[in-house]
């Protein structure tokens, strides 16, 4: 059988990210070794989980290494209406999941789309999702300004094997690292569950009260999703979803989805 130079030069890349497992400068040597095999702008490698913020493990630095507001806009409440974030609580597994695969129907006209995922991410986006448990999740996303082709989805496919075991035995230094520091593993954070935080914010600002089924119609609205999809993932019927909204948007005294963002915006700042 014949061996190519390049399948030895991954292995052998493979074999110096085991031997970095536990070294702080990990998450740049597997990033750099997925650059010289495809083309991407920006990475995070964060940890999922429901009822808590997402937490960062690293990510890539800006230009002028000055902290990214539209990420830390993200961090305080947009990731709730991030397709990969939705995706990992309603599927627990492991993969190589396409924005194409869990984008909603109407994801590119919600004002996440346009406020966020335009300017930050801008055209594409790609996850390795490694399913800890039942509720966590170990993601590094690779976020491009084209959109990935055949061929590169391909190669990742066939390399997710190697790097979601990877990310699986770099977890334990993560939070060993995180324990010398000091820092709470995964603490709960108040105000935590979205749901609290955005129903008190609504009845402070608009003196209105939305039910549990309203807030999860109107999050997933914000997200993208048809009435029809609503439905599924709600498990009720297109007519119930659309009673739903107008609901919210009498409740809350508003005409347009944009003015609904608003108030999940303000709701997550506050």
């Amino acid at each position: 059988m014949t061996i190519a130079l390049q399948d030895i030069a991954w292995h052998r890349s493979v074999a110096q990210l085991i031997e970095a497992l536990d070294r702080p400068n990990f998450w740049a040597q597997l990033v750099r070794l997925l650059g010289q095999y495809v083309s991407f702008d920006s990475w995070v490698a964060l940890q999922f989980s429901s009822g808590q913020r997402p937490h960062v493990f690293a990510e890539c630095p800006a230009e002028d290494g000055s902290p990214d507001q539209l990420f830390q806009d993200y961090l305080k409440g947009l990731y709730l209406l991030d397709p990969f974030y939705i995706a990992s609580r309603e599927r627990s597994q492991s993969g190589l999941f396409r924005l194409a695969e869990v984008a909603p129907e109407h994801f590119e006209l919600t004002e996440y789309y346009q406020r966020y995922f335009r300017l930050n991410v801008v055209a594409d986006e790609i996850q390795f999702n490694c399913q800890l448990d039942q509720d966590r999740t170990l993601c590094l996303s690779l976020g491009s300004t084209q959109r990935y082709g055949a061929e590169q989805i391909a190669l990742l496919s066939t390399i997710q094997p190697w790097v979601i075991a990877l990310l699986r035995q770099r977890l334990p230094f993560e939070l060993a690292e995180r324990t010398s520091d000091n820092e709470p593993v995964i603490a709960q954070q108040p105000g935590a569950d979205w749901r609290i935080q955005l129903e008190a914010s609504v009845q402070q600002s608009r003196g209105a009260q939305l039910t549990a089924r309203e807030l999860d119609v109107g999050r997933l609205m914000l997200s993208g999703c048809s009435s029809k999809e609503i439905a599924r993932k709600l498990d009720i019927s297109a007519e119930t979803v659309r009673v739903h909204k107008k609901h919210i948007y009498s409740k809350l005294g508003i005409k347009s989805q944009s003015e609904l963002f608003s108030i999940f915006l303000q709701a997550q700042s506050a």
